[in-house]
């Protein structure tokens, strides 16, 4: 354990604020409002951004805060914890450094874009002993809080398959506009994009990817001539929704060269099937999961607060027929329908206390292994490939709420 950690106990953390930093003030720091509550628990002391915009908007937002571009100047300044919301093939270039030394660390999802770095984030935490979380935030979702409830009671029986069907209605403005358009920073969308969906699938099937095959292809913004280089800009910039129809969209990243339709097939390690299918040129947005069990199957019809999940126990022969009950979908306050004020309430008891968390580092690692053998089978062929295995002691020490040692 290093001497920051020793010199920062947790009885003292629990009795006053808690002194967070910011690496990365960009798509995600909204997140910072939840976190930023002097008097109530945290405050944001520091943020770290290498562009001069990021820091511009750190210091507009916060301006309690310091600012810098010095992630050393941010690592040594007694930080009680960080939050990691760099672009994501920077994530373990930067978590590796603040678990090192030794403050509980909040990565954004997915853990970085290769498995060489997810896991190299997962040995530093265990090496050093710091915490680690990272921010599935859709594990605080309504709509799959309660399709994992009905789960767990047993309703649908055991679960055996689980399809998703994504569409990315705004994926022109989202993903192929900036650094996400480029396999460089993000491996593929199938692991970027699909991290949260790999992830949620995971967690309603209650097992994790052991093989997996997919196919995909660059149907639609690889032939729009119209292209810009948009680091000056951000995508509230650009985003409208009169950028329609697709092939009309203008500006886009002047590389692409990530797929915008994928569809993977995964065999769980509990024997259980499941299929991820994501489309970036759909005129809806939103996210179906369907889940079959031994007594009965789930659906949702839309994923937003009010909308329903569908539950089916009752055998039919007439074709299409009325659930045997509606659930409706929980409302929350914040982004995600509430899941992000809770993602951050529940990172902040972690770096106070430690124990058990609802998101899961070795989950997190299994949803991007997922998608970087899924854009690996995608581009050699289709074929199906094996899930390298995470070392044991890491797998029972994450699993056992990372306890002191």
């Amino acid at each position: 354990m290093t001497d920051l950690v020793e010199a920062v106990p947790d009885r003292e953390r629990s009795t006053r604020d808690l002194r967070v930093g910011i690496v990365g003030f960009g798509l995600r720091a909204s997140l910072w409002r939840h976190v930023h509550k002097p008097g109530q628990g945290s405050e944001v002391v520091m943020v770290c951004d290498t562009s001069e915009r990021g820091r511009a908007d750190a210091a507009a937002r916060i301006p309690t805060a310091a600012v810098t571009g010095d992630l050393d100047e941010l690592l040594g300044s007694g930080l009680d914890a960080v939050l990691v919301l760099t672009p994501d093939n920077r994530h373990a270039e930067v978590a590796v450094q603040t678990l090192r030394a030794g403050i509980p660390t909040f990565c954004e999802k997915p853990l970085d874009v290769t498995l060489d770095a997810a896991d190299a984030i997962l040995a530093t935490a265990f090496e050093t002993g710091t915490r680690l979380y990272v921010g599935h935030n859709m594990r605080h979702m309504p709509v799959v809080v309660q399709m994992r409830e009905l789960i767990q009671a047993g309703t649908i029986g055991e679960v055996k398959a689980v399809w998703c069907r994504h569409f990315v209605g705004n994926g022109g403005d989202y993903y192929f506009k900036d650094w996400h358009a480029e396999r460089a920073n993000t491996t593929s969308l199938l692991l970027q994009k699909g991290a949260h969906d790999i992830d949620v699938i995971h967690w309603l099937a209650s097992g994790y990817t052991k093989r997996v095959s997919a196919i995909g292809d660059l149907a639609v913004y690889g032939d729009i001539t119209s292209r810009r280089d948009n680091s000056d800009r951000r995508m509230g910039d650009w985003f409208s929704l009169e950028n329609w129809p697709p092939t009309e969209q203008t500006d886009l990243n002047p590389v692409i060269d990530v797929e915008d339709i994928s569809m993977m097939q995964m065999v769980l390690d509990n024997g259980a099937l499941a299929s991820y299918l994501q489309c970036h040129f759909t005129p809806d947005y939103w996210r179906n999961y369907t889940v079959i069990g031994t007594r009965g199957r789930i659906e949702n019809f839309g994923d937003n607060p009010g909308d329903k999940i569908h539950v089916w126990t009752s055998r039919s022969q007439d074709g299409f027929v009325e659930p045997d009950q509606k659930v409706e979908i929980r409302d929350g306050d914040g982004g995600h329908g509430g899941a992000d004020p809770l993602l951050i309430a529940e990172f902040l008891r972690f770096a106070r206390e430690g124990g058990a968390t609802a998101t899961s580092p070795v989950a997190a690692r299994a949803s991007v292994a997922a998608g970087v053998l899924a854009a690996q089978s995608l581009r050699t062929g289709g074929g199906a490939l094996e899930i390298p295995a995470l070392p044991a002691e890491l797998v029972e020490y994450f699993d056992n709420g990372q306890p002191a040692r």
